[in-house]
């Protein structure tokens, strides 16, 4: 009986140490979504790059980032679904053809479980 009680401590140990310490990213219920806006204009040219379990600007290279969208073309929509909870860095990018340039911008986010976050991305040159 001493070992049962021994084998079922340590089996509900493991469950709750796998269970507890899942890392950001895909698999979950939250979702972020928005557009890419530079002043007034919508940027329907742009890519929204996520980093997951990122405080920090991972750095400008889409390499540096575990996930991408490109925006509606239309609309300058974008949207990561099934996210986990934790903390996520956003980088938007695109170009602004009234003003001939590139823009960007990027901010880390948290998302609570089960959580749909509107998050705009209000590119500058």
């Amino acid at each position: 009986m001493k070992n049962a009680r021994t084998l079922f401590a340590i089996l509900l140990l493991m469950f709750c140490l796998t269970t507890s310490c899942t890392k950001e990213g895909t698999g979950g219920n939250s979702n972020v979504s928005g557009v890419v806006v530079h002043h007034t204009e919508l940027i329907t040219d742009a890519t929204v790059y996520i980093k997951y379990g990122a405080t920090e600007f991972p750095g400008s290279s889409p390499d540096d980032y575990d996930d991408y969208i490109v925006v509606d073309t239309a609309t300058a929509f974008y949207e990561f679904k099934e996210l986990k909870k934790g903390t996520y860095y956003l980088w938007g990018s695109g170009y602004d053809p009234s003003g001939d340039y590139d823009v960007t911008a990027g901010f880390r986010i948290s998302l609570e479980k089960n959580a749909d976050k509107v998050i705009n991305i209000p590119v500058v040159e």
